[in-house]
């Protein structure tokens, strides 16, 4: 019996220190459920939900779809906001915010990348590690700017890229803190940025 008790002890213990974030998409019916638009400015384009550690929270990602067409849906502004579940209500833990900037060529939509974002937890401790990516294109329906961005313990840590063909018009600056993050970090966003490259036709390069 002691045996038993013992490895039951051991095995719930084992659990508590390899605890895994979890998230998944949430349903618009979920969002409403939710009442997660209370909290945004903008209509909600997706919504997930995710739990490590720290507790369960919710990311919205919206856009404030300032012309809609049968062919297109335009924004000027976006947002990302990151709640926690209080007691019944929400805490905001963070938030994004950008929109349109008056560039040459003109830009004429902003939206979030939703196939590139993601919450996990990225180096092991734990605690997820927000990744938020999104860009604008110009009149000419060329990507423009790109920006990926990961939260780190409540902390931003930013690559900001402007895409050109001529190499003075073009760059791709990393966050003066970005070496203060964990390597595995790091690494995973590396290797989102080679994605980026190949699946999106992007340069993401300097000069």
């Amino acid at each position: 019996m002691k045996k038993v008790l013992l490895i039951f002890l051991l095995m719930n213990s084992a659990s508590i220190f390899s605890q895994k974030t979890e998230s998944y998409k949430l349903t618009k019916e979920q969002i409403s459920q939710r009442e997660l638009n209370e909290i945004a400015d903008f209509p909600i384009y997706k919504a997930i939900e995710f739990s490590d550690k720290g507790g369960v929270y919710d990311l919205v990602f919206t856009e404030n779809q300032k012309t809609i067409s049968k062919k297109d849906t335009l924004n000027t502004k976006i947002q990302a906001i990151c709640v926690i579940n209080d007691h019944g209500g929400f805490l905001e833990k963070w938030r994004i915010t950008d929109l349109l900037e008056d560039t040459d060529p003109k830009e004429t939509s902003i939206w979030f990348w939703t196939k590139y974002c993601s919450a996990k937890d990225l180096d092991g401790d734990g605690y997820a590690d927000p990744v938020i990516v999104y860009g604008s294109k110009t009149e000419d329906d060329y990507t423009r700017r790109v920006k990926i961005i990961t939260v780190y313990k409540n902390k931003k840590y930013a690559i900001r890229a402007v895409e050109c063909d001529l190499d003075y018009c073009r760059s791709f600056k990393k966050d003066s803190n970005w070496n203060s993050l964990p390597q595995k970090i790091k690494t995973y966003i590396d290797q989102l940025v080679v994605k980026l490259r190949k699946e999106q036709n992007l340069i993401l390069k300097d000069g």
